[in-house]
């Protein structure tokens, strides 16, 4: 017998063999489509997989550890025969999921998640759809899977196998110490943001990208959204009557909006900024000084003065300005990659038009599963915290924003026109740390908020100066963009206007003389990319939740989603809803029993939409 310090260690390598034996597993049944793939993307779909891998057999081993911990405590307990049942249950499940997945994968093309749930009120339907499967081959691939293992961890891993070789109270602190460093691949290492399905991201064909997942982690992650993402809470009238309401706002006008772009083919600069709240831009009325070279982007070029983020948050701006889609209260589609496949994208249509595309940001794309999002957004380059310098970081963050500005102008002059490059900013995130002087005095988190936005302004202005020297600036459309507003410096409550209005400006080289023209039209997140499309005669049907900002329209309005509440604002006339209670939070003078309906209609039908994929 061995000693048993090193039991869990060879514990969790066990599962760590299954989960690559299974994905080899997934990779041989869809042998036709896995032939399409290179030889470095078949490594890199292992490499990738392995920490959603290690994640998962984390929670596997959690409790047979703790067990183990028990027993070094109380000798009495049969632990080995506990563990031993254990592993072959869980054995016995994974098999049978394995098996269920590798069929699904290939009628459905995603791997298994929460959805069949959907489908349990209706197991008519679901025998239907398993009457095509092969039932056998799917059984003999379960059965051999489990038999093979069930070996393996008998001669090789079966804790029975081991004995205890040290004093008691030592060896419950080796064991403790083994269950506490299940914490770290539990959440996909060190890093800021814990493991999502991004990790395995990184190509245009989504095939290679769902081989990655670990299926079982993929499960339970879906799982615990499952009513988040499955059931509309937004009921306020029948389905047909507000998708009748949302189609009258989306009506579009007979007239053509006017054309602002000089050049056919423009490369495009879009620039997100993080943070960017109109209470710190001076030529949107807020406090003078902060942001200069914005101010001064504004007095030449096109400036759009009642815009409203969508949400809160960054990944929810990032969907509505680049896929037009509407923010979620309590979720946020970005974290289902399935149904982010199913999203427009700017990137998408660029690419079909001949553009080269790219993404940069200073931070882990990782985030709140963006890579994912933008892998399939079909970016042919994403550039993150990774590609940058260690002393260019923040302390949280990444790389601080003139590290970034000064890689995406040393990459534009080498591109290839025309491009769409996609730039998002990152130091105006708290903690606000910036790597020149502080500009304003002060030590409070205001004070560091507003030194970090006058930071970014000036990274921002010294980008675009050298980026007017270079040949292919004539030819360039550059928007600009906040991904939400902040609560500061006023501390508004979340479900205040003043927080979610934000900048958005249209400068560069293509556009034509316009001597800071300002278009005082409310417009929403989510009508920025088709207003886009529309200067640039590209198609952008696919964006059916935003309209063009420059095209009159009889009714104007922007609506934005906070935590399990909405606001619809028209001209002069805020309201702000609480889901929860049902009640209006602000009720401004004027608005009227149409508006508020007008509201409840784009809640609950976005919300229907974003079930429904």
């Amino acid at each position: 017998m061995k000693r048993s310090l090193f039991y869990q260690p060879l514990y969790f390598l066990y599962w760590v063999l299954y989960f690559i034996a299974t994905r080899a597993i997934f990779l041989l049944y869809h042998a036709k489509r896995t032939q399409e793939l290179s030889q470095a993307d078949i490594l890199t779909i292992f490499a990738k997989g392995l920490r959603l891998d290690l994640s998962f057999s984390s929670y596997i081993c959690a409790i047979p550890f703790l067990a183990i911990l028990a027993t070094t405590l109380f000798p009495g307990l049969k632990v080995r025969r506990f563990i031993r049942y254990y592993t072959y249950v869980v054995l016995a499940l994974l098999s049978v999921l394995m098996a269920v997945d590798l069929e699904l994968y290939t009628y459905w093309g995603f791997r298994l998640d929460s959805s069949p749930l959907l489908y349990l009120n209706t197991p008519g339907e679901m025998a239907a759809s398993a009457a095509a499967a092969p039932i056998l081959l799917l059984s003999l691939i379960a059965l051999l899977t489990g038999v093979a293992f069930s070996f393996l961890f008998r001669y090789t891993f079966d804790y029975r196998n081991y004995h205890l070789a040290f004093s008691k109270w030592r060896y419950a602190g080796i064991a403790m110490a083994f269950l506490a460093v299940l914490i770290l691949p539990m959440r996909g290492g060190w890093q800021q943001i814990p493991i999502n399905q991004s990790v395995v991201y990184f190509s245009e064909n989504p095939y290679a990208n769902h081989a990655g997942l670990n299926m079982p982690w993929n499960l339970m992650d879906t799982m615990l959204k499952y009513n988040k993402e499955t059931k509309n809470p937004y009921q306020y009238m029948e389905a047909p009557e507000a998708a009748a309401l949302v189609e009258e706002l989306y009506t579009p006008a007979k007239q053509d909006a006017p054309k602002l772009i000089s050049v056919s083919r423009p490369n495009v600069l879009f620039i997100i900024l993080e943070s960017f709240t109109a209470k710190f831009v001076g030529s949107l009325g807020g406090e003078a000084g902060v942001t200069p070279k914005l101010d001064s982007l504004a007095a030449t070029g096109i400036s759009f003065t009642k815009t409203y983020s969508s949400g809160d948050r960054s990944e929810k701006g990032m969907v509505a300005l680049l896929s037009g889609y509407p923010v979620q209260p309590t979720t946020s589609i970005i974290k289902n990659p399935k149904k982010t496949e199913q999203l427009p994208h700017l990137s998408r249509v660029f690419k079909q038009n001949g553009y080269g595309t790219s993404f940069y940001y200073g931070g882990e794309l990782e985030f709140a599963n963006i890579r994912s999002y933008l892998q399939n957004g079909g970016y042919d380059r994403l550039i993150d915290k990774h590609d940058f310098p260690k002393e260019s970081y923040n302390t949280k963050w990444g790389a601080h924003d003139h590290v970034l500005f000064e890689r995406v102008l040393q990459d534009l002059n080498q591109a290839q026109e025309p491009f769409f490059t996609t730039i998002y900013t990152l130091s105006s995130h708290e903690p606000f740390e910036i790597p020149i002087p502080a500009k304003f005095p002060g030590n409070t988190v205001t004070d560091k908020f507003r030194n970090s936005i006058h930071y970014t302004d000036w990274a921002l202005g010294n980008f675009l100066q050298e980026a007017r020297k270079q040949p292919w600036w004539d030819s360039t459309l550059v928007v600009l963009v906040a991904d939400h507003g902040h609560p500061l410096p006023y501390d508004d409550a979340n479900y205040r206007s003043t927080k979610f209005r934000i900048p958005f400006i249209l400068s560069g080289g293509a556009l034509v003389e316009t001597k800071g023209k300002q278009v005082d039209v409310l417009a929403s997140q989510t009508d920025i990319a088709t207003t886009l499309l529309y200067q640039l005669n590209l198609p952008h049907s696919e964006f059916k939740w935003g309209r063009n900002i420059l095209a009159p329209t009889a009714y104007h309005f922007a609506f934005y989603a906070f935590n399990d509440g909405f606001a619809f604002i028209t001209p002069g006339r805020v309201l702000s809803f609480d889901n929860v209670s049902q009640k209006p939070i602000i009720l401004g003078k004027g608005v009227d029993e149409r508006q508020l309906e007008y509201g409840k209609a784009y809640m609950q039908h976005s919300f229907e939409d974003f079930v429904r994929k």
